[in-house]
């Protein structure tokens, strides 16, 4: 009784709680000093056949029991009537699955797996539990690695670790000495069924000193022989961005896919084990993550690595000693090491950028870097990284993915990124192009169009396909809301290009004229396409107020391209647009109409200068047919705001230009003099209130004292309630109001 009592004592720090990783970091420590361990470990395997009967007093002991096992095996053991291995086995799949392998145990697992004293069965059954509860020690793969040389395993079971890297190559806690092992990797591309996984392992490991010129002829000879395979093609892309002048083919630019998904079965089960170990102590977090818990998610593949990874052999000075003169450490700065801007500009030579890619768009020094070097590489490693993970992220195109939440916070983050760089990721675009046909427009709907506000302008046919084809489609069908949603978004994707694209172009540096061209009109086929949806929008919202507010905004951006932007291209809302907002009955709305006609006419103004000056400003001209419309439009909001004769001056197609019979058929009496800034249904408030601090005692509200001197009166009045936008306007297309307000301008000045 008293030795069994010490012995559950002895054990007592193995009990962990099933919130917390598995630790056996004690056990290995007193497994050379426990007598009752001692006596055990001289057993053979085939002696502890009889010593199965009793139970563990935990899970965490019969991992113990279970490692130490495998640890002893010694040549080739059956999994038939073998129940010391059919149990052992089970315990490490039932730990494995429910919080997952510690990084002691990884070593003692691959060493059996690889070196085939097992048959397929169990090795498939062991590989498939290689779950990770924290980290994943890299001496353990190198070990295994070395097996591969011995060719004692299968070539499924081969096939199946390659699989399991690649999954698990996050979670290894350096990289160096795999690293090293590279050309080994390499040398196992003439194995047909390895070679899309080997590719895969070379692609997460390559960097720029190991792209030589006998590796490329190597590529190059297996893509003659195999064809234009997609695993080839992603690793001569990656060689071909580090060296160009090695290789000279010509590659695909856009692939949608590089490489399948090898994430087998240990994705879901990482996940489970993930969401159950987060009650975890920050200590235990803190060594799942490397450097800092993150936020509250079962996801491992993408957020997982929005935190830097600490690299143990960099951080301990035993293990640069070590390793400084195979792996010449210190030629290179370590990214967790990043602190300050300073350190930055100091160290931006000698900066190497980690595997995990997630971890850059969380780092702004490190997208500091990205915008201060071109780096093809790191794009390309971004934009195959992001491109998988928003495929199988994606909520409304996965299945089985259920966690909108998480899928928010991915894109996001992803937005940010794009803030912060000023450009969109190309990974992210086509994952728009491809999955808005999809989207129903409820799911991550503010995410989804703040990525929408980043698509590049660069081909005319995928936008009208891929973009603006699915968004009419949702935009006419969807609530009020959604309408400005996409609206404010469209906007945002404008100025973005605008501010990107155009601004910094030298208007004396154009000799492409073919290229601007284009640039134009693909911005015109933008601004028309926001016409369309706005002018079906208002008929379908019955003119709504909020609606106009957000297509005016948009407009406010294009009168004024070609003076703030220097882009040669200006466009009038349509009459659709144009007269909904004239009529409205708002004042803010008829404000903002008044601006935004203001600089259209500041923009005409100027391009009329430029080409009766003959300057080569842009060497394009806008077409008379722009002029007339805009004429149009004035002739009628003079009239509606001023002479009272829009009804017989409007011109325009689609205006308001009526007979003289028809209108007098309304009754409506001095119909010639009865519409303007004192009648118009959005000012007339403005002008019972001028009328009752003019006249308190009058209390019929005669519209017509409002004339001569109180006409300027009312003029002013107007213009201290903030209308700014319809001063501009009258000051800058009535004659007369004109005049005296330069007159009033030049009296200021003497």
């Amino acid at each position: 009784m008293k030795r069994r009592q010490s012995s559950r004592t002895s054990k007592r720090p193995l009990e962990v709680d099933h919130k917390s990783q598995t630790d056996l970091s004690a056990w290995r420590k007193r497994g050379r000093t426990d007598p009752e361990k001692s006596s055990q470990s001289h057993q053979s395997p085939g002696d502890q056949k009889n010593d199965v009967s009793g139970k563990n007093d935990s899970q965490e002991i019969s991992l113990e029991k279970a490692l130490s096992y495998f640890e002893k095996v010694q040549g080739r053991v059956s999994l038939r009537n073998n129940k010391a291995l059919q149990k052992h086995l089970a315990a490490v799949e039932s730990t494995a699955l429910q919080h997952g392998l510690p990084p002691e145990g990884f070593e003692i697992l691959l060493n059996v797996v690889l070196s085939g004293k097992f048959a397929d069965t169990v090795n498939t059954r062991l590989l498939k539990s290689l779950i990770p509860a924290s980290e994943i020690p890299e001496n353990s793969v190198v070990t295994a690695v070395s097996w591969l040389c011995a060719n004692k395993c299968s070539g499924s079971v081969q096939l199946l670790f390659l699989r399991w890297l690649i999954t698990v190559f996050d979670f290894i806690d350096h990289k160096e000495q795999i690293n090293a092992l590279y050309g080994f990797f390499f040398s196992f591309l003439q194995d047909e069924k390895l070679c899309p996984y080997i590719c895969h392992v070379l692609y997460l490991l390559t960097r720029r000193e190991n792209v030589k010129p006998f590796r490329v002829r190597r590529l190059l000879d297996l893509q003659a022989k195999m064809g234009m395979q997609p695993h080839l093609q992603a690793l001569l892309s990656l060689y071909k961005l580090f060296c160009p002048e090695l290789v000279t083919i010509t590659l695909p630019t856009k692939t949608k896919t590089y490489f399948k998904s090898s994430e087998g079965p240990w994705k879901a089960a990482m996940n489970a084990v993930r969401q159950r170990n987060q009650g975890s102590s920050p200590l235990t977090q803190a060594a799942f993550l490397g450097t800092a818990p993150p936020p509250q998610s079962r996801k491992r593949k993408w957020n997982t690595q929005l935190v830097l990874p600490a690299s143990s052999a960099r951080a301990s000075g035993e293990g640069m000693e070590k390793y400084c003169d195979l792996f010449s450490i210190d030629e290179t700065f370590p990214v967790e090491q990043l602190k300050t801007f300073p350190q930055l500009l100091q160290n931006i030579h000698r900066l190497e950028f980690p595997s995990q890619m997630g971890s850059v768009l969380t780092n702004p020094l490190l997208l500091h870097y990205m915008n201060c070097i071109r780096d093809e590489s790191i794009y390309l490693r971004l934009y195959y990284w992001m491109g998988q993970m928003l495929q199988e992220e994606c909520t409304w195109c996965v299945v089985d993915n259920t966690s909108e939440a998480e899928f928010k916070s991915f894109l996001e983050t992803i937005y940010k990124g794009e803030c912060f760089l000023q450009e969109g990721f190309p990974a992210c675009e086509e994952f728009l192009y491809k999955s808005l046909p999809l989207w129903d427009g409820s799911c991550c709907r503010p995410e989804v169009l703040k990525l929408v506000s980043w698509i590049s302008l660069s081909s005319s046919t995928e936008i009208r396909s891929y973009l603006y084809g699915p968004l009419a489609q949702l935009f006419f069908t969807s609530s009020l809301y959604f309408k400005c949603s996409v609206l404010e978004s469209l906007k945002e994707l404008l100025e973005n290009w605008l501010n990107c694209n155009v601004i910094h172009m030298d208007p004396e540096f154009h000799s492409l004229n073919t290229t601007l061209s284009g640039l134009v009109n693909m911005v015109a086929d933008l601004v028309h396409f926001v016409g369309r949806l706005s002018t079906v929008g208002l008929r379908l919202e019955k003119n709504s107020t909020l609606l106009l507010f957000f297509i005016l905004d948009f407009y406010e951006t294009v009168c004024d391209m070609y003076l703030k932007y220097n882009l040669p291209l200006l466009i009038l809302p349509p009459a659709g647009v144009f007269y909904p907002a004239l009529l409205c009955m708002d004042s803010f709305t008829l404000n903002q109409l008044c601006y935004i006609m203001y600089r259209y006419r500041k923009n005409l103004v100027a391009a009329k200068e430029n080409e009766k000056s003959k300057k080569k400003v842009l060497q394009f001209k806008f077409s008379n047919g722009t002029y007339k419309e805009y004429n149009q439009y004035i002739t009628a909001m003079v009239g509606c705001l001023w002479t009272s004769d829009v009804f017989q001056k409007d011109t325009h197609p689609q205006g308001l230009g009526m007979d003289e019979e028809l209108l007098k058929k309304t009754l409506v009496n001095d119909f010639k003099t009865s519409f303007n800034i004192v009648y118009h249904p959005a000012l007339l408030g403005y002008s019972i209130d001028f009328l009752k601090q003019i006249r308190p005692e009058d209390t019929t509200l005669n519209f017509k004292l409002i004339k001569g001197k109180v006409w300027d009166w009312y003029l002013e009045y107007l213009y201290t309630r903030g209308l700014e936008g319809l001063k501009v306007f009258i000051e800058s297309s009535i004659n007369r109001v004109s005049q005296a307000s330069r007159r009033k301008a030049e009296n200021v000045e003497v």
